[in-house]
């Protein structure tokens, strides 16, 4: 039996992946992939993505050329959720922080606080929206 046999994929084909840096341990981000995806993950060795609200395939790093280069695939116990671990160039949210999760709850919920640095501005990295 293949890993893709022990995989269990939503009704709309889509499985959701951690992002982790490899050396420390950080969460990046998630993101949804389908078969189609993770088979170019596997094959390329950087991480390629579904993107539901653009019904698109996407590289990471395709337009701002923060790429992320797998060290390691696994998955959950249950199948259902993915685990990649890379080496991470660059900032991995597309509002230019390292991680995806640079905001952390405050005050019971009332307010959040944000808990890294910028590493660029979303305009330098993608250029002006027009």
């Amino acid at each position: 039996m293949n890993f893709y046999e022990k995989l269990k994929f939503t009704s709309d084909g889509l499985i959701p992946a951690i992002v982790q840096e490899h050396k420390t341990g950080r969460v990046l981000m998630m993101a949804w992939m389908n078969r189609a995806s993770l088979e170019s993950t596997i094959a390329t060795g950087k991480t390629h993505f579904w993107s539901r609200s653009r019904q698109k395939f996407w590289m990471k790093g395709e337009e701002s050329g923060h790429t992320q280069v797998v060290k390691d695939i696994s998955f959950d116990c249950d199948g259902d959720t993915l685990l990649i671990q890379v080496e991470q160039t660059g900032a991995a949210c597309h509002e230019g922080y390292q991680s995806c999760f640079f905001r952390s709850v405050e005050n019971e919920g009332s307010d959040f606080k944000v808990t890294e640095s910028q590493l660029q501005k979303p305009e330098d990295i993608y250029g002006k929206k027009k």
